[in-house]
C-alpha cells in the first residue's frame, strides 16, 4: 500500500492537473479537504485512491514499485513548493 503521511499537499494542488477539476473548489484546493484530511475518504474518487488507480490505469505501463516512486517524487515536489 502507498504510504501517505496525510500532509494534504496533493489535495491542495488540484489545479496542477485537469483530471481533478471537478474536485477543485476554485482555488486549487479540494472541496472535500478539511484540515489535511479528506472528509469523504471512504467514498473518495478512484483518482484519489493510489493503489486502485494503479490497478485500473497504470499496471500495464509500469510496476507498482515504479508507480509508488513516481507518486513519492510528486509528493516531495509539492511539499518543497509549500515550504
Amino acid at each position: 500500500m502507498f504510504e501517505c503521511d496525510k500532509c494534504g499537499y496533493c489535495c491542495k494542488n488540484l489545479d496542477k492537473s485537469f483530471l481533478y477539476a471537478e474536485l477543485d473548489r476554485g482555488d486549487g484546493v479540494c472541496r472535500y479537504l478539511e484540515g489535511n484530511l479528506c472528509s469523504i475518504y471512504n467514498k473518495r474518487p478512484l483518482l484519489c485512491r493510489v493503489d486502485e488507480c494503479y490497478e485500473k490505469y497504470f499496471s500495464e505501463y509500469m510496476t507498482l514499485e515504479e508507480y509508488y516512486i513516481v507518486n513519492q517524487k510528486i509528493c516531495k515536489t509539492l511539499k518543497n513548493k509549500e515550504e
